[in-house]
């Protein structure tokens, strides 16, 4: 049987892993003692990874990941108030499976939005939808929607999201209007799903900032009480960096 015909179909049928695996059995002689099934079986293992590693950059795509980081790359120094034991758990994603929330606190520069965008890649990667942004982009986002009728669509996207990471949380005072926006989300979210809070306020302080005292009560129960919580110690990472930067130039 002709192979140009096989390669076709399995392209029309988009199983391109599989046609890929297939060219390379009959180029190698790795593969020529192999049985029928094993050969087989090697040619869907080929196609599955392809899928799951094309679902996986997907799942990083949509989630709009601030930077580009890795639970490898985590300072878990002592001086940084981190417990390298505590992210490997918050990376197996079981508290999003209980409908838990991580809150990430620090001074500014202590690497805040790194160890959330870690730790939201490594639960991509258990097959959770995650969303990032800026809690004031999507602020407006949320303007924008009412404004072209999207919405109630937009609401319902970020309700059916696994993780939500809300970044820059507070930086800015809210209004009343913000503040009943937020409420909409974390009331859609309360025991459905998991929200992630990076800020650099102290949450001691989170009340007074939102805009309504009544709604800021609602928030924070949904938000606060049922939430892990890490403080970020240490120097600013971008000065750190800065200086060895500066160091490096000095010795060169």
């Amino acid at each position: 049987m002709l192979t140009e015909p096989i390669f076709e179909k399995l392209q029309a049928l988009r199983l391109y892993g599989m046609r890929e695996g297939l060219e390379e059995q009959m180029t190698q002689a790795i593969y020529r003692d192999l049985t029928f099934e094993e050969r087989l079986g090697l040619l869907v293992d080929r196609e599955w990874s392809r899928r799951e590693n094309n679902r996986l950059k997907r799942r990083i795509q949509t989630a709009g990941f601030r930077e580009t980081a890795l639970m490898a790359d985590v300072d878990t120094s002592a001086s940084r108030g981190l417990d390298r034991k505590d992210l490997r758990a918050f990376a197996q994603g079981d508290w999003i499976g209980q409908r838990l929330n991580i809150i990430i606190t620090g001074p500014t520069g202590a690497g805040k939005t790194y160890v959330g965008c870690a730790i939201g890649r490594e639960v991509c990667q258990r097959d959770f939808s995650v969303r990032y942004s800026r809690t004031c982009r999507l602020l407006h986002d949320l303007i924008m929607a009412r404004g072209d009728g999207t919405y109630g669509k937009l609401l319902n996207t970020i309700a059916k999201t696994h993780l939500l990471i809300l970044d820059d949380w507070l930086r800015d005072p809210l209004t009343s209007e913000q503040t009943r926006e937020v409420l909409e989300i974390m009331d859609d979210r309360y025991q459905q799903s998991s929200t992630m809070i990076i800020s650099q306020i102290p949450v001691t302080q989170w009340h007074e900032r939102l805009g309504d005292p009544t709604l800021a009560d609602a928030i924070l129960d949904r938000m606060v009480h049922n939430a892990y919580k890490l403080q970020l110690k240490g120097e600013s990472r971008r000065k750190l960096r800065g200086i060895a930067n500066k160091t490096k130039g000095e010795d060169q």
